[in-house]
């Protein structure tokens, strides 16, 4: 089993070091086990694979039922946090977690808990989610929102048009944003 560490900067985000055993062959690790999320129901699991080159951003994304929990496969990947989550004790704080093959690991991300990441390298990103995908249920914040102070080490990211297009926090009505539940 691996030993979970909550983080120290945003509420009910969970950081997952793998174990990984390997011989001449390769290697092999356990990346997720139900029993290290009992607060969440997985009933409605679905799991994606993301490919990105070296230079995109993706994000920050949110939303209102929804968990995410990743999982690198290849590459150097920086991960962006922002709490949105109304009465949550860490709302506004923001997060940046470095993530390698090297030293792989997973991150559980909460329901309104914003993220996006960086590929520092050309990147393989594994997610399961914990519900069946609802546009509906897709919002986003800037990724470069001063507000959050992420350090992503990048001026001019490769975005979609979509989050390029993203609003600052300031200007998400109070509606849009979700809120906290303690697990």
């Amino acid at each position: 089993m691996s030993d979970l560490i909550p983080s120290d900067r945003i509420a009910g985000v969970t950081l997952v070091p793998f174990r990984a055993f390997g011989d001449e062959r390769g290697r092999f690790m356990e990346t997720f086990r139900l029993s290290w999320f009992p607060q969440r129901s997985w009933a409605r699991l679905q799991s994606n694979r993301s490919d990105s080159q070296a230079g995109v951003l993706r994000g920050l994304h949110y939303h209102f039922h929804q968990v995410d929990y990743w999982c690198l496969m290849r590459g150097h990947l920086r991960v962006g946090l922002a709490d949105l989550r109304q009465g949550s004790p860490t709302f506004g704080a923001g997060q940046i977690i470095d993530i390698t093959d090297d030293q792989p690991m997973g991150v559980y991300i909460p329901v309104g808990v914003a993220h996006g990441f960086y590929a520092v390298t050309d990147v393989t990103l594994t997610y399961m989610v914990d519900n069946y995908y609802d546009g509906s249920d897709e919002y986003g914040v800037a990724w470069n929102d001063p507000a959050f102070a992420l350090e992503w080490g990048a001026d001019q990211p490769i975005l979609s048009a979509r989050d390029a297009a993203n609003p600052r926090l300031a200007e998400i009505e109070e509606a849009k944003l979700p809120i906290y539940e303690a697990a």
